[in-house]
């Protein structure tokens, strides 16, 4: 084959190599414009990882398909913080692991609270620890699973879940809240519900026992609507019945 032809053969062939990947970058950047969480315009931009090894059936913290992931006490006051919780509320932790976030906010605020896990191991490790800090008398945890407990006396709700259960979570929360009520996520959203109330950055160190994921993600803070947004309002059947 003459030189020409074979500089023929490297062009088209370079210039093939460039179509496909730019038709990848194009895919990406089309992924990424239809996630709810980066087009509202006050979202803030945070890239979410995924751990490196999650628990597996028969590991300590794994049970149902649930594994826990402690929130970084640097985390759990910020959350509070933004919650404005006071000795008034009444917080319920979804999935509340060791119990941290119930107990800081009793020790630092009077704040009542109730943790609920479906892990009877970490039930009985938050109990210990509400007595151990001296706020048994204003935390309790227990053994529940959260599609299923009741939680509507609640005036503040905090969640370290994920995406997928949040956004299951969604309806629930809806219909048994009262408008108002604070509910605040770290690292995760809540899909097409983008109505934040606030919206921050968290930035954790090594030193704060934070994972690699949890470096660097987001606090959201929603409120209960009086009204809930019609997009949202599907599967609400008890709270806007079918006419």
């Amino acid at each position: 084959m003459s030189a020409k032809s074979l500089l023929k053969l490297f062009v088209v062939t370079m210039s093939a190599s460039s179509l496909l990947f730019a038709g990848c970058s194009q895919q990406k950047t089309s992924e990424l414009n239809t996630n709810p969480a980066t087009t509202n315009p006050n979202t803030v931009e945070v890239q979410q990882s995924t751990p490196e090894s999650f628990p597996k059936p028969g590991d300590p913290d794994y049970l149902d398909g649930a594994y826990y992931e402690t929130t970084p006490q640097v985390i759990v006051d910020k959350m509070l913080k933004i919650a404005k919780v006071g000795k008034d509320d009444i917080l319920y932790d979804l999935g509340s692991g060791d119990g941290r976030i119930p107990i800081t906010a009793a020790k630092k605020f009077g704040t009542r609270g109730i943790g609920i896990d479906i892990n009877p191991k970490l039930v009985k490790t938050a109990n210990e620890n509400a007595k151990k800090s001296g706020v048994s008398d204003k935390v309790k945890f227990l053994q529940e699973d959260i599609f299923k407990t009741d939680f509507r006396d609640a005036t503040v709700v905090t969640l370290y879940l994920d995406d997928g259960v949040n956004i299951k979570l969604r309806p629930k929360l809806f219909e048994q809240l009262k408008p108002g009520t604070r509910v605040v996520s770290f690292q995760h959203h809540m899909g097409d519900w983008v109505d934040y109330e606030h919206i921050e950055e968290a930035d954790c160190k090594p030193e704060d026992n934070c994972s690699l994921e949890d470096r660097h993600s987001v606090i959201y803070m929603w409120k209960i609507p009086e009204n809930v947004p019609e997009n949202l309002r599907s599967t609400l059947k008890n709270r806007f019945p079918a006419s």
